[in-house]
């Protein structure tokens, strides 16, 4: 049996998930703060005596003009992954959910590693589908992450754990003067602007300004803008979250200019830092792509997340429970054409706001 969480529970709840190992931001009520148009509901299993031993949050989004929702299970469950009970009770109390709320599907992309076969296993069994394999991004959430483990480490220890590349890239930006500092709100119109330059640069649909306000209103001192600045001018800026035991690396910006002076490799290190002094055990530099081909546009931001010798992790993927087939058929393929049209939208829109001129990237001694 399950409940759902309220009020009364809502502090207990997020004890749970901030001190559990599967434990995740997305699964937190501040996230559902960054999510206004959706609704959030929790769910949890207690064991005999009343303790939290499971639970999974949903974002519920309606459909515009038809009296049917999604519901999207971010980086849940969280609970032991060897319980199989648990699982298939917070399971059967999503279905319920889902039926209260006429939800039409059910994503589930949960953080377990690709090689626990039994859990997709296990999933399938009940009605979920595994969606086509995702090497580039083309699901909600990356499949394929670097994870360093910080845990009881120190800087000096984490330094000489990286490439050497990587240690005299970090070493260049701060001996060629660039600076970083933790900027927040005061920092948003550099950070905004140098994503559109990003965006376009890198062929990506960015969030405006008014997202990352939000996020770093919402999520408090769990979030963090950094910036680098050399000569006083902002040239690269980047957004981490620190929940439970890990910090993320969420988004990321640097101009066309002055990447020789190898800003985003100083910024890494600083959120690393922060890491270190949250005592966490994971840092996250979320996602790259599985396709580790050298011909491929992504494999400039693998190599360089390669760089700090984290895990190359693999999640098992996104999964769909279907609950009414027409629906989610005529929701793929609008979704498809509207995510082309919004692309094609904004490159036209922002090309003109990007700086043009570029100058050659140092990566090697």
């Amino acid at each position: 049996m399950t409940e759902i969480v309220t009020d009364k529970t809502l502090e207990e709840y997020e004890a749970f998930i901030a001190s559990h190992p599967k434990g995740h931001f997305m699964q937190s009520s501040l996230w559902a703060k960054q999510k206004p148009d959706w609704n959030w509901v929790a769910i949890v299993k207690r064991d005999g005596s009343g303790k939290i031993v499971g639970s999974m949050a949903m974002l519920i989004r309606k459909l515009p003009g038809i009296p049917y929702t999604l519901m999207y299970c971010c980086r849940g469950p969280v609970c032991d992954l060897n319980d199989y009970d648990t699982i298939l009770d917070l399971i059967e109390g999503a279905k319920a959910l889902a039926q209260s709320f006429r939800s039409y599907c059910i994503k589930l992309d949960p953080d377990i590693l690709s090689h626990r076969t039994d859990i997709r296993d296990l999933l399938v069994s009940v009605g979920f589908r595994l969606l086509d394999d995702a090497k580039n991004f083309e699901g909600v959430q990356p499949r394929y992450v670097f994870r360093l483990d910080v845990q009881g480490k120190t800087e000096d220890d984490l330094m000489m754990h990286f490439s050497s590349k990587t240690r005299y890239n970090i070493r260049l930006a701060m001996r060629k003067g660039v600076e970083v500092r933790v900027v927040n709100e005061e920092g948003l119109d550099d950070f905004s602007r140098l994503m559109i330059e990003t965006g376009v640069r890198d062929n990506f649909v960015t969030r405006p300004k008014s997202y990352f306000a939000s996020m770093l209103k919402n999520l408090g001192e769990h979030a963090r803008l950094y910036m680098a600045y050399y000569e006083g001018i902002p040239i690269a800026g980047t957004l981490a979250i620190h929940f439970g035991d890990k910090v993320w690396y969420l988004y990321g910006a640097s101009s066309n200019s002055y990447r020789n002076l190898m800003p985003n490799y100083l910024l890494q290190w600083n959120m690393i830092k922060w890491a270190l002094e949250k005592g966490c055990r994971i840092y996250d530099f979320r996602g790259v792509s599985g396709d580790l081909s050298e011909d491929n546009p992504l494999y400039g931001l693998y190599r360089f997340k390669r760089g700090f010798n984290g895990d190359f992790c693999e999640f098992l993927g996104e999964f769909d429970y279907v609950v009414n087939p027409v629906i989610y058929t005529a929701v793929g393929v609008g979704r498809k054409v509207m995510n082309y049209i919004m692309k094609k939208k904004y490159m036209w829109k922002n090309r003109g706001k990007a700086w043009k001129e570029k100058e050659p990237t140092q990566e090697t001694e």
